[in-house]
């Protein structure tokens, strides 16, 4: 790296001129784009596509943009001779436009890194810029960033949920109103990018969490191993407190062998009874023994599982997010009754566990966004017996050990996706005990149409309908959002389709 841009870790150093090549226009390369064009640099942008929005407001930042095939990609770069190349998360390390910057010496960042390097851009009233907290994990990210900040806000610390949660971690960092605390949750692809920061841009956290480990993103990492590499580094300089989680193993030797401050603690959570060193569960009663005085002798009380399931809470996995966040919140000092009231006011987003009708007996709950197979396990561990919609685009992961194990509780399965046949298999040879319905698009118009009416026909009397696919969305829908909330108009047009046919007296009651 160029003694330049070893100095460039201020939003007050000299970026002038500074000659920076975008890959990709989402929101993420949009906030990276704008933050640079702010600082001076000269920027470039290449995309294969971009919204209108975008593609618009990117000569009106003053950046230039390029859009097409990325087939090219090398020769424009070599014309524009980049200081550094700062790509969206998308771009695969195989990807060759990141292979060629790498080949070529080029720097290349995400756009983590170049926030952490401008996080000085508003100050606290102290001098000093936001603490980040980092969150990653196969599952439950979303939910414990939100959980997190939720609590330091009710602490009385201003703090902000950012980054792969949907809202750039630029855009926070540049925000006048300023953070204290930026909770950033890193998917593993940023994390990958994280991985290759020279020393000048590597992140020092308060705290951090990798809250659990299962195969994910195979194709886009290239192996397993190197998964969980990218996981791992979010560890890498915490200062305080690495957050695990005890019934994990990756989790705790990723904490053992990560390059930490002196003087940083490694905290466990589950929902066992904890040590003094971790946060767990008593009687039902979720308790903190590592931020207390007394931790070897007694323990805080933080709320309580009853408590949990009146806010929706309550799911044996959740309980988990909960955990973490709260240690995460203990951290910064925010005391437990401020973490007991919070959670009672909290609630989560759509499309995670979430009921969405009780009607004639059959409870209906959209958990669209468990997009892999650890996640769904936990769904259908909280819903055990329950009707499961399982399918879509598997990304490589293997579905076998799911369905051996949790997807044999299940009442009966419902398949829908690009990747039925592969879940069709792994019911055939490892629970051929569960009756098996196959939900194809054209029977009806749309799939979740389909669903609902197989659901209907599969439940005798009372039961559950759990959307937990375990697969990404692409094959069949715009998001994991768009599938929650077409299961959920599905839902409902079958329970207007059923008041119809009472108020006007269906044949059968005749």
């Amino acid at each position: 790296m160029s003694a330049r841009l070893e100095s460039l870790t201020s939003w007050n150093a000299d970026w002038a001129g500074l000659k920076v090549a975008v890959l990709g226009l989402s929101v993420t390369g949009f906030s990276a784009a704008d933050t640079l064009m702010e600082l001076g640099a000269d920027v470039l942008v290449l995309s294969e596509s971009a919204s209108e929005e975008y593609a618009k407001l990117v000569p009106v930042i003053g950046a230039r943009l390029e859009l097409g095939s990325l087939a090219s990609a090398p020769a424009t770069l070599v014309d524009f001779a980049p200081d550094v190349v700062i790509a969206s998360p998308g771009f695969a390390p195989s990807h060759p436009v990141i292979a060629w910057t790498q080949q070529q010496n080029i720097a290349l960042w995400g756009d983590v890194e170049l926030a952490w390097r401008v996080r000085d851009k508003v100050l606290r009233p102290d001098g000093t810029p936001a603490e980040w907290v980092l969150i990653t994990g196969t599952n439950g990210k979303t939910t414990t960033t939100q959980l997190t900040a939720a609590l330091l806000n009710a602490g009385g610390l201003r703090a902000a949920p950012c980054g792969n949660i949907g809202v750039p971690v630029l855009d926070a960092v540049r925000d006048p109103a300023g953070f204290d605390v930026l909770v950033v949750e890193l998917s593993s692809h940023q994390l990958w990018y994280l991985g290759l920061s020279e020393q000048a841009g590597q992140l020092v956290p308060h705290a951090a969490t990798c809250l659990n480990l299962a195969d994910d993103h195979l194709v886009w990492h290239g192996s397993a191993d190197a998964y969980r590499a990218a996981k791992a580094l979010v560890y890498r300089n915490t200062k305080l407190a690495c957050v695990y989680n005890k019934a994990d193993a990756a989790t705790l030797q990723m904490v053992e062998e990560a390059d930490v401050v002196a003087g940083a603690r490694a905290i466990g959570f589950d929902l066992g009874t904890p040590g003094p060193s971790d946060l767990g569960l008593v009687d039902g009663i979720l308790v903190d023994r590592a931020f207390h005085s007394d931790r070897r002798h007694s323990a805080l009380e933080l709320t309580t599982v009853a408590d949990l399931r009146s806010a929706g809470l309550s799911a044996p996995h959740i309980v988990q997010n909960v955990l973490a966040a709260a240690a995460l919140a203990r951290s910064f000092g925010v005391e437990p009754e401020a973490i007991h009231e919070a959670l009672r006011g909290f609630r989560m987003d759509a499309h995670r566990i979430e009921v969405i009708a009780e009607h004639r007996g059959i409870r209906w709950i959209d958990d669209s966004k468990a997009t892999n197979p650890h996640a769904a396990a936990s769904s259908l561990r909280a819903y055990p017996g329950a009707v499961w919609v399982v399918g879509g685009d598997l990304k490589g992961v293997e579905v076998s050990e799911l369905v051996a194990s949790a997807g044999a509780t299940a009442a009966a399965a419902i398949v829908i996706g690009v990747d039925r046949s592969a879940v069709l298999g792994a019911f055939e040879r490892h629970a051929s005990h569960v009756p098996v319905f196959e939900a194809v698009p054209g029977d009806t118009g749309d799939v979740m149409d389909r669903v609902v009416e197989l659901a209907t026909r599969i439940v005798d009397g009372e039961g559950t309908v759990l959307l937990a696919p375990a697969a990404a969305s692409f094959d069949q829908f715009a998001s994991y959002a768009d599938r929650g909330e077409r299961f959920a108009q599905a839902v409902r047009n079958w329970i207007e389709r059923g008041s119809a046919d009472d108020a006007h007296g269906s044949p059968a009651a005749h």
